[in-house]
């Protein structure tokens, strides 16, 4: 946790915020885009974050999102909250589109980029994980109190 963290998650959690997500999502790309990956607005806020690229579901093109993740278990956990929105992150689609133990699914992270496996968890194991990653991110329980779909879950794991 970093400095601005708490100044992060005040800010996370208020109720307009999910309008703004296209205009931080374009500030963040450009800011990485400018550091190389190796710094994100996640970045300053003191949170541990990646950019997961994955290939369109329809189109095969590598579409990257900054996301942010807990690392875990020799890996890292994903959710596909997208502010507690009613949608389904479009990359999370992309995703289940993907083969999880074959496809190129990368996570770059301060300036590195890993080929990924990853899994969705469910039942147990995402109840874990889901307390895992709210102490991280506390605003998760905002987020599902906000959406009636099931916020899915994903560890993601360096391939072999």
């Amino acid at each position: 946790m970093g400095l601005l963290t708490p100044l992060a998650v005040r800010i996370g959690a208020i109720s307009w915020m999910p309008r703004l997500l296209p205009q931080v999502v374009w500030v963040d790309k450009r800011l990485q885009s400018a550091s190389r990956g190796r710094v994100s607005i996640l970045d300053i806020a003191g949170l541990p974050n990646l950019t997961l690229t994955v290939p369109g579901r329809k189109s095969g093109v590598p579409r990257s999102t900054p996301l942010l993740c807990v690392p875990h278990d020799g890996g890292w956990l994903v959710a596909g909250s997208y502010f507690g929105d009613p949608k389904m992150p479009m990359w999370v689609r992309n995703l289940r589109a993907t083969d999880p133990e074959g496809d190129a699914v990368t996570a770059a992270m301060g300036g590195r980029t890993h080929t990924v496996r990853w899994r969705e968890l469910q039942g147990a194991d995402r109840s874990t994980a889901w307390q895992v990653m709210l102490r991280t991110w506390p605003n998760y329980a905002t987020y599902e109190e906000r959406t009636d779909r099931t916020i899915p879950v994903f560890h993601l794991r360096p391939a072999p």
